[in-house]
């Protein structure tokens, strides 16, 4: 055993216990070699192996590699489980969930009304018309089986309203700032599309501007096709009803609060005001240009 075994330096595996591996404690077992794995450092790569012997801590350099195998496989899955356990993630999941339960409530609307139609009356399409089929009282067998199909897509709907609704309550205190700035359900999307609210906001805005346009980026990379003005971010209000001349400003500008709004989210989680007004500003001047245009136009005329 070296003289810094239990010093500076000693290595990770100083303070565990090697005979007791299975051992929860603090001194043995997976999670105390993870703890070590994760919390250790060192200045100076060393020896670490050899050390390891000499410590008494492995039987031998292949037996250190099994043990350090097994740390790091435990410090990883500790990692994976906190993240996913992230509030981030739940509105990853809670978003994506709205997708599938829309787009399935939508195919067995469509599937249960037209078998329906063949059985009753007549019913209106999609989810309304699965609304009608359910609320029916079969009385043959295939009458019994598309009023279940009926009762599935309404379910379906329903849980995807519960969801949209989750998602409108967790989103202002896992985002404040994007929540507000986006609107819940389009913060969600731009969690989700970048994988996280902490990848969102180590990317810069030219990549939020385009998230979710990525067929059309790679096209345009590809020389098949202009570059994309804008992504999912589309949808909202400030580029949507912005004239189309003007869309790809409105886009770079809320692309770029959008970024600042997850970075304050991210590092401090506080409110601020600022950036919202800020954006509001450089918008209405945006939107200005259209009614400047207006005015040229009918000096010209007169």
């Amino acid at each position: 055993m070296t003289d810094d075994t239990h010093g500076e330096g000693a290595g990770w595996f100083a303070a565990l216990d090697p005979d007791d591996p299975d051992d929860p404690g603090d001194q043995g077992g997976p999670d105390a070699a993870a703890t070590a794995i994760t919390a250790g450092s060192a200045e100076t790569p060393r020896d670490w192996p050899t050390l390891a012997v000499e410590a008494g801590f492995a039987a031998s350099t292949d037996d250190y590699y099994d043990r350090l195998h097994d740390a790091t496989t435990a410090a990883t899955r500790r990692t994976v489980r906190e993240r996913e356990r992230a509030d981030d993630q739940q509105l990853i999941h809670a978003i994506r969930a709205v997708d599938d339960c829309e787009r399935v409530a939508n195919e067995l609307a469509e599937r249960a009304t037209e078998w329906a139609g063949g059985l009753f009356e007549e019913a209106p399409a999609g989810v309304a018309g699965a609304r009608e089929v359910a609320a029916r009282d079969p009385s043959t067998d295939a009458e019994r089986r598309a009023v279940s199909l009926a009762t599935r897509a309404v379910d379906l709907a329903d849980e995807r309203d519960a969801l949209a609704a989750y998602i409108e309550r967790v989103a202002p205190a896992v985002a404040p700032n994007l929540a507000a700035m986006a609107g819940a359900e389009l913060a969600a999307r731009l969690i989700a599309l970048a994988g996280g609210l902490e990848p969102l906001a180590k990317k810069p805005s030219g990549t939020v501007q385009v998230l979710g346009a990525e067929d059309a980026l790679f096209a345009h990379l590809a020389g098949r096709a202009p570059s994309p003005k804008h992504g999912i971010i589309y949808t909202h209000d400030f580029v949507r009803n912005t004239r189309p001349e003007d869309r790809g400003s409105a886009s770079r500008a809320l692309a770029g609060k959008l970024t600042l709004a997850a970075r304050v989210d991210h590092y401090s989680g506080e409110r601020r005001e600022a950036i919202h007004e800020d954006l509001r500003e450089r918008i209405a001047t945006i939107r200005a240009r259209a009614d400047d245009a207006a005015s040229d136009g009918g000096s010209a005329d007169e």
